[in-house]
């Protein structure tokens, strides 16, 4: 599958999440405060990515990420309503490029570009077993 073929510069997607204590620093470092964790905004970048995309996949066929290059521009507490947006900015063969921004309300909290790799489910988990 060539991700040419099915995937568009501009496609996007938007995702909503409620800070949860379990997405804090807190959660995992007890001596650290109960704000959204820089790994977790990540994650939620990622998901928005993939959110962007996976309705126009064949078959058989998954993304999954390869780069990430974000910065954490701002501190979220616990109740605070994450809106993570995700927009296609560059397709290769096998490779899909992302601009991804999270916002606390209307404040910028997160930035930065986020890469998916095109793969088949099924070679990919036979590699993986393989190894």
């Amino acid at each position: 599958m060539d991700a040419r073929d099915v995937i568009k510069v501009g496609m996007s997607a938007e995702r909503l999440l409620v800070v949860p204590v379990e997405r804090t620093v807190g959660h995992f470092l007890a001596h650290m405060p109960k704000v959204y964790a820089t790994p977790m905004m990540i994650l939620e970048m990622e998901m928005t990515s993939g959110d962007a995309i996976s309705g126009h996949l064949a078959p058989g066929w998954i993304t999954v990420g390869t780069e990430v290059d974000v910065r954490h521009l701002a501190a979220s507490l616990v109740g605070a309503t994450i809106r993570t947006t995700a927009k296609v900015i560059e397709v290769e063969r096998r490779l899909i490029r992302f601009e991804v921004v999270a916002f606390d309300g209307e404040r910028k909290i997160g930035e930065g570009r986020h890469g998916r790799g095109l793969v088949n489910l099924d070679r990919f988990m036979k590699q993986l077993d393989g190894a």
